[in-house]
């Protein structure tokens, strides 16, 4: 039996039943969280041992995006130590802690020191480690503009653009209906700021979750007969001071964020 690399190789040896005992809709969908590393071969309870056994040897794994992350700061943390912290303060909208450069991210304090390890009195997601590493290297320092865009305008059409509507933009939206405090919340826990703005919503928010990269939530409430409206901007300086896979990683990380916060008060 050859390496069973995607999830059609594994699909051939299921039973193909969809009896949902793995805890999955369908066979196919097992096969693909098996690939991902989601799911165990062996829960495939139709299967005998000799092939569970059999299988597991030869399936190879992909990586998830959160452990792609992990893998991708190493490199990161490499290059952090050639940036002259003294000289980024400005440029960063920092400030130095010693021998550790210090970014408010969402009004919470995050040192950095010069082997790239951050350090923060709140928890730190993997979504948003990555994001702000490169925020320190990449930063060309330009301040805001005052000027919003969409993220679609903001990357010119980028392979990123649907990946930002389905798995932020859609999703936040959402969850804000479904927990209608979420925006009070972005102002108590993220130092979040009310603002007026020539988009017609019934809430405008600005969040800063890097010093120089605001991020501008508009919501409208649903009603009887319209349904609610959410969208999120950014300031036309934001591509100059964090790259696109940055920014869109950044929002992912922000979003597992208010999953958490909702589902604690839920």
């Amino acid at each position: 039996m050859s390496q069973l690399s995607n999830p059609l190789d594994i699909y051939k040896f299921l039973p193909k039943s969809n009896c949902k005992a793995c805890g999955v809709a369908t066979c196919l969908a097992f096969a693909a969280a098996v690939i991902k590393g989601e799911k165990r071969i062996n829960e495939c309870s139709p299967l005998n041992d000799d092939l569970i056994r059999e299988l597991d040897e030869k399936i190879v794994k992909h990586p998830s995006p959160e452990e792609q992350l992990k893998q991708a700061l190493v490199p990161l943390k490499k290059a952090i130590a050639s940036v002259d912290f003294p000289a980024s303060v400005q440029r960063l909208g920092a400030s130095l802690t010693g021998d550790k450069l210090t970014i408010k991210s969402l009004g919470k304090d995050f040192s950095v020191d010069s082997e790239g390890t951050i350090t923060s009195p709140c928890h730190i997601n993997v979504w948003v480690a990555a994001p702000l590493l490169n925020y320190i290297i990449d930063s060309a320092g330009k301040d805001p503009s005052g000027k919003w865009v969409t993220f679609r305008e903001l990357s010119h059409e980028t392979v990123w653009d649907s990946f930002f509507e389905q798995r932020f933009e859609k999703p936040l939206k959402q969850l804000t209906d479904s927990y209608p405090d979420l925006i009070e919340d972005m102002i108590y826990i993220f130092n979040g700021k009310h603002v007026e703005s020539k988009f017609s919503f019934d809430i405008s928010l600005v969040l800063h979750p890097l010093p120089k990269l605001p991020i501008l939530f508009c919501y409208t409430k649903p009603t009887e007969d319209i349904d609610s409206k959410l969208n999120v901007f950014f300031d036309t300086s934001a591509k100059d001071n964090l790259k696109i896979d940055s920014i869109y990683r950044l929002c992912v990380g922000l979003l597992t964020m208010f999953q958490k916060i909702a589902s604690s008060h839920t």
